[in-house]
């Protein structure tokens, strides 16, 4: 009896929609501490030590080994999630960087530091890919919302505390000040590929295989406490059904990528998340041009922005599916653009060239002898991370995750995933020359970036807020151009409808 009891309080667990659709974003926290993994090490003396100074040239490139690796594995989901499931994808991907961590970790010399970086790029490309796909596909409509962007704030711990762990390191004697916070990086990696285990499958994914009575149990104990009479749990199902069955008359290929019904999605998801590395969320770390100076003014500094990314999180996880995802992506990006505006013109009204060994390599235009108007630069600053961290953060994943058809959904997120990697790597290697060469004026040209995407979401961009994956179809059949025409009644059916339907 005792056992039969653990059983089902683990099944209880395993498939309650919050938890199922939490653990996964472990790998998010995966991919924060992908981004600032590097950061407290560039001035680490025994990391230079190690790997013999690298010149800023080689510096960018084994910083930017992880963001490669990380589309590789965004494109290799591509083909992994449809073959072998979801589930067996996020457990891969957390086994995956726990091997790139070791190496990592380990590392002689440089060339064994970049095949680690690579190696765990590949686990959390796979991951980035599929963790979303995973919660879209087995959470319900009502809170779909919010939990796939848990994805964003499991994102946000990771950077802060890989951040925070390695400047603690830093105080540490010897190699182990830069390779213990690289190898306290496999914990997430353990725990995600171990507990993904007990998991349960994504319900379309097994129906897309034939397996409709496992797809109806694992609906029924995620959305209907286990009755599989239950109206939401038949609803789905034979939504699920009725669109496999459509989906399945004609051989899977990339090329339904292209197909009429698919391709302007396609190209939504890859241009969101296009739009979410080109809002500035990149720059907010350049605090030496408003005049801070010394390790410890800038610690502070950083410490808020990476506190305020954390907290802000939250507030977007409730609105998202209250408000709904294209109000606070329009209202972000027109709240990001004002903050750039008021930055940039603050930094060109008051600001001066730097010359000489007064010039960081990043920093060519500084402001001196304005504590006011520093002060109120650093403030926009982050009232920039507030404004993206409750909008375009958790957003950013949830669009693109939901949108698509089964049939194609694995393969066009990770595109969209993918696409987040090559804006990543070219921002990393952009954004420093051209805060150097561009001064203040870097500003204005993000500025420009987030109203061309307030433009983009407003004309192209309908709200998926409360509906299923199925009811997506109907939604993007309107003209591509009238997205806020689209009525919230659009896609939605019956119980007797659908019965119909599949009859």
């Amino acid at each position: 009896m005792a056992a039969r009891d653990q059983r089902s309080l683990l099944k209880r667990f395993t498939t309650n929609t919050y938890v199922a659709g939490a653990l996964p974003t472990i790998g998010g926290i995966m991919f924060g501490c992908d981004i600032s993994s590097m950061s407290a090490q560039l001035s680490n003396p025994y990391y230079l030590r190690q790997f013999k100074n690298p010149d800023s040239d080689l510096q960018g490139g084994i910083t930017a080994a992880m963001p490669a690796g990380s589309f590789g594995g965004a494109l290799i989901n591509s083909w992994l999630s449809d073959r072998i499931g979801r589930k067996k994808c996020i457990m891969l991907s957390g086994w995956i960087w726990v091997i790139g961590c070791a190496i990592q970790a380990a590392a002689p010399n440089v060339p064994a530091l970049v095949a680690g970086r690579v190696i765990a790029g590949l686990g959390v490309g796979i991951a980035s890919a599929i963790v979303t796909v995973y919660q879209a596909e087995i959470t319900k409509p009502s809170v779909r919302g919010r939990i796939v962007s848990i994805q964003q704030l499991s994102i946000t711990i990771g950077i802060f505390l890989q951040y925070f762990c390695q400047y603690g390191c830093s105080f540490i004697e010897g190699d182990a000040s830069f390779r213990l916070p690289w190898a306290l990086q496999i914990i997430p990696g353990l725990i995600l590929g171990t507990l993904m285990m007990i998991f349960p499958e994504s319900p379309r994914w097994l129906m897309d295989k034939g397996r409709e009575d496992e797809a109806l149990q694992i609906l029924a104990d995620v959305h209907g406490m286990g009755n599989k009479d239950d109206e939401l749990v038949q609803i789905e199902y034979l939504e699920i059904k009725e669109q496999i069955a459509l989906d399945q008359q004609s051989a899977k290929s990339y090329l339904d990528l292209l197909k009429p019904d698919v391709r302007r999605r396609v190209f939504l998801g890859m241009s969101e998340q296009m739009w979410s590395q080109l809002t500035g969320m990149m720059i907010v770390y350049v605090m030496q041009s408003a005049g801070l100076q010394g390790r410890r003014s800038e610690l502070i500094a950083s410490s808020v922005q990476y506190s305020l990314n954390v907290i802000f999180t939250f507030p977007g996880m409730w609105l998202i599916d209250r408000v709904g995802r294209r109000p606070l992506m329009f209202f972000g990006a027109l709240a990001m653009a004002t903050w750039l505006a008021l930055v940039g013109g603050l930094q060109a009204g008051l600001g001066h060239e730097v010359t000489g060994a007064e010039a960081a390599a990043t920093t060519t235009w500084k402001v001196d002898g304005h504590p006011s108007g520093r002060n109120a630069i650093i403030v926009f600053s982050y009232l920039f991370v507030c404004s993206f961290a409750v909008s375009w953060g958790p957003c950013s994943w949830t669009y693109a995750s939901e949108i698509f058809p089964t049939k194609v959904r694995g393969k066009a997120v990770s595109f969209a995933t993918a696409t987040n990697w090559v804006f990543n790597f070219a921002l990393a290697y952009a954004t420093p020359p051209a805060f150097r060469d561009q001064q203040w004026r870097t500003y204005f040209i993000y500025f420009a970036f987030n109203i061309a995407a307030a433009i983009h979401i407003f004309f192209m961009f309908p709200e998926t807020k409360g509906r299923t994956l199925e009811e997506m179809e109907e939604v993007f059949a309107h003209n591509a151009f009238t997205a806020w025409r689209v009525p919230p009644s659009v896609g939605k059916k019956t119980l007797a409808d659908l019965e119909q339907c599949v009859i």
